[in-house]
């Protein structure tokens, strides 16, 4: 139906989806974007799991905390197929190696797209993605730009990727871009090019039923659920647990630690499963998304804004990114660098006040879930 963004006149159900993710890691938006395909349309996926677009660094010799367990997912609908690549892609006189290593994956990747009318789907720039896009035969082609993937690399390697994102988005039919510096970059790269906005969501379905939002204990826990990484904004954490009565509540993998003593009243808790994250979530009174302001961030439309909001929990953030935008929300409260002690409290005790009501709770749910806002893009539909 129209309502998902399809007719009956332009129904695909083949799909290639270019992953910038692996298949057996966390859900991200390229599994909910081909979960999403194969419920309207009942259609395949054959899903490719990235490979290395840029060259190897001295951090990539180093000693890493172990990765969590991959997850062992498996779908009749969906065959998963790895890419033998050598990290010298941004090389382009060496593109031939890869191209020789590729071969018979392109061949299985033509064999399903000569089945039947089939989309392409590139949810990262690379080498591949071009030599599909210029042999291959497909119905339709769609970029999906989750991030900025330039910013995060340097030197050569981002240069090269510029250029590969650039290419792509002078060939395909369809932009997706999951934030608004995403869509202005894009526009800039090809004027006049097909570029939607298309942000991110939250898996409604796995969270509990709207009228389980009662959680207060009187703690006054802000709270942090998610990895801890280079963008984190320690700084941040530290102002707002030395400027109130609060417990500040981290949850997640620890990648860049505090670069100073934590106050007392600062708890940092090890990764858990989704679910668990989002029963932790509920004992929460205010949600937190403290990233720094960087060219990496200044892309980003953070999942967590969308996971806090459907649980009824209002969020301060610092001034980055998307967030700018949802700042203009009654439940989002930024933070900035400028801010004093008594600007602070403010804020914090403005979020602590806060409530959703019941149904404003429901709303915000049936509007951000993940198929309301693939639908939404109506990229399917037939023109």
């Amino acid at each position: 139906s129209d309502n998902w963004g399809f007719t009956g006149a332009f129904l695909l159900k083949r799909m290639i989806y270019l992953s910038p993710v692996p298949w057996d890691s966390f859900s991200q938006r390229p599994h909910k974007f081909v979960e999403w395909f194969h419920a309207i349309s009942g259609g395949q996926v054959l899903w490719v799991d990235p490979y290395p677009t840029r060259l190897p660094g001295l951090g990539d010799f180093a000693t890493r905390p172990a990765p969590s367990s991959r997850l062992s997912r498996s779908e009749t609908w969906l065959k998963c197929l790895t890419v033998k690549a050598l990290p010298i892609e941004p090389i382009s006189s060496l593109n031939f190696v890869n191209r020789y290593l590729r071969r018979a994956l392109v061949e299985d990747i033509n064999a399903f797209a000569s089945a039947g009318p089939t989309s392409l789907v590139i949810g990262k720039p690379s080498a591949l993605a071009l030599q599909l896009l210029s042999g291959g035969n497909f119905a339709k082609s769609i970029y999906d730009s989750m991030d900025d993937f330039p910013a995060f690399y340097s030197g050569l390697s981002k240069r090269s990727m510029e250029r590969k994102e650039r290419a792509v988005v002078s060939v395909v039919d369809h932009v997706l871009v999951s934030s608004t510096l995403l869509m202005h970059r894009a526009q800039q790269m090809k004027p006049g090019a097909d570029v939607r906005l298309c942000e991110n969501a939250c898996s409604v379905d796995l969270l509990p039923p709207v009228g389980q939002q009662v959680h207060h204990s009187g703690a006054r826990i802000l709270g942090y659920v998610g990895t801890i990484g280079k963008w984190f904004d320690w700084d941040m954490i530290g102002r707002l647990a030395g400027c109130s009565d609060v417990t500040v509540r981290l949850i997640g993998p620890v990648y860049t630690p505090a670069p100073f003593k934590l106050p007392p009243n600062v708890e940092i808790l090890p990764q858990c499963s989704h679910a668990q994250a989002i029963a932790a979530m509920q004992t929460f009174d205010v949600g937190l998304i403290p990233f720094k302001i960087t060219e990496l961030t200044e892309s980003v439309d953070p999942i967590k804004y969308y996971e806090y909001c459907a649980l009824g929990l209002p969020v301060i953030t610092s001034d980055f990114g998307e967030m700018r935008l949802h700042a203009r929300q009654p439940s989002v409260f930024t933070v900035h660098q400028a801010d004093d002690p008594s600007s602070l409290i403010s804020t914090v005790e403005a979020a602590l006040a806060f409530r959703f009501t019941l149904a404003e709770i429901e709303i915000f749910r049936q509007k951000n879930s993940w198929s309301a806002r693939f639908s939404s893009a109506k990229i399917f539909t037939a023109a």
